[in-house]
């Protein structure tokens, strides 16, 4: 594997900093500047969504890893690693959604278990992580599209 080849892969810390602030925001307007009863639970809980969802992606980071022992996928509550022989296919999904092409980096293990990761997920496009993971030895050479 090239040394300069990016081994690891997380959200990107803008986006979560920015997600962080637009919670904090959301919750001030929810104590300060809603005056009705039903807004202020609305606002309240979109602003602990965030506030949530933030926390979590940081500690997220980075969700996948190559390391010596395998591939470490982390979550919010530790690490999972999965050696070359738990994985069994590694693979891109992509459908389109509201006119726009989507794709997911897929992860199925020997274990029967599915891992997806999105671009939020990955911090870049799912192709150039797969790419990747074809250079370290983890997936099959991809096919070209015809």
């Amino acid at each position: 594997m090239n040394d300069s080849q990016q081994t690891n892969w997380g959200p990107q810390p803008a986006g979560v900093l920015a997600l962080g602030i637009g919670g904090f925001v959301m919750a001030i307007a929810c104590v300060i500047l809603v005056t009705d009863t039903p807004g202020r639970v609305l606002t309240g809980v979109a602003a602990v969504g965030l506030l949530v969802f933030a926390t979590i992606s940081w500690r997220s980071r980075p969700k996948l890893a190559i390391t010596d022992s395998g591939l470490a996928v982390r979550g919010p509550l530790g690490v999972t690693t999965l050696p070359k022989s738990a994985i069994a296919h590694i693979r891109i999904t992509e459908f389109r959604r509201l006119g726009r092409r989507s794709r997911m980096l897929e992860i199925d293990t020997t274990d029967d278990r599915l891992r997806v990761f999105t671009r939020w997920d990955l911090g870049t496009d799912p192709l150039t992580v797969l790419d990747a993971l074809i250079a370290a030895g983890y997936a099959a050479p991809r096919i070209p599209p015809r």
